[in-house]
Formats: structure tokens, C-alpha cells, sequence
């Protein structure tokens, strides 16, 4: 399993979730999960500063459709248990992609050819790129 981090000086301590939990909690919290869970290809992308829904981004594959449900469930299971309830999920029953809003942290679960379909690491790696040659 590979763990790529976009942004490695991103400063992940403060935050607004709703248990308090600041954003590096949250980012434990779903990293630990879906390395207990086998997801694949774990990448880390910081998007602070280019939109005003989350600070961190994390992309991560799984086997089949249900080993996607899988991660989604034991992810929003353990959220709650951490008092960090999802906004949103998306996507669950039988897709190639399942997105878990936790507000600091947004999760995209995917299947290897959705994730190579719509390279969302190229996207905001690109995106990223404009934003510093402004």
C-alpha cells in the first residue's frame, strides 16, 4: 500500500467538526480505517486554500463493489463511534465509486478503473499548479 502525500506541509490542527475533532484526528481516523480495511493506493491530497468544502482529500481503491461498501461502512461506523458523524455518503449499493464527507476529510472509494477514469489526483495536481503560478 502506498500512502502519497500532495502537500506535506499542510497544517492540519485546527478545524469544525462536529465533535471537535480537529482535521488531523479526522485524517487518522480514515487512514487507520482503511489501512485496517486493505483499501489501496491510500493518496493524501491537500486542497486548503483551492475550495471551501474540505481541507484534505484522501482517494483509495478497493477490490470489487463490495469491498468499496465494505470500507464505506466500517468508515461511517467508525466516524460516528468518534462522535464525527458523515455529512453526506454517496454512491454506496453496487458502484464503482463511493464518496464519504466527513467535512475536514472527504473520502473518494474507488473502484481501480472509475480511479483511473477520472484522475482525480491529475486534477487537482493541475489544479494546484495554476494556483501557484498565479
Amino acid at each position: 500500500m502506498s500512502i502519497v502525500f500532495f502537500n506535506e506541509s499542510s497544517n492540519l490542527t485546527t478545524g469544525n467538526s462536529p465533535a471537535g475533532l480537529n482535521p488531523l484526528q479526522v485524517h487518522d481516523l480514515v487512514i487507520s480505517v482503511l489501512e485496517d480495511m486493505k483499501a489501496v493506493d491510500i493518496t493524501i491530497i491537500d486542497v486548503k486554500g483551492q475550495n471551501s468544502l474540505t481541507d484534505e482529500m484522501v482517494i483509495a481503491s478497493g477490490t470489487s463493489s463490495r469491498h468499496l461498501s465494505a470500507l464505506a461502512d466500517d468508515l461511517v461506523k467508525k466516524a460516528k463511534e468518534a462522535g464525527v458523524p458523515p455529512l453526506g455518503v454517496e454512491g454506496k449499493n453496487g458502484s464503482d465509486w463511493v464518496l464519504v464527507d466527513l467535512n475536514d476529510v472527504i473520502v473518494h472509494l474507488m473502484l481501480p478503473r472509475a480511479r483511473a477514469f477520472y484522475n482525480l489526483e491529475k486534477l487537482w495536481s493541475a489544479s494546484e499548479a495554476q494556483r501557484e503560478k498565479s
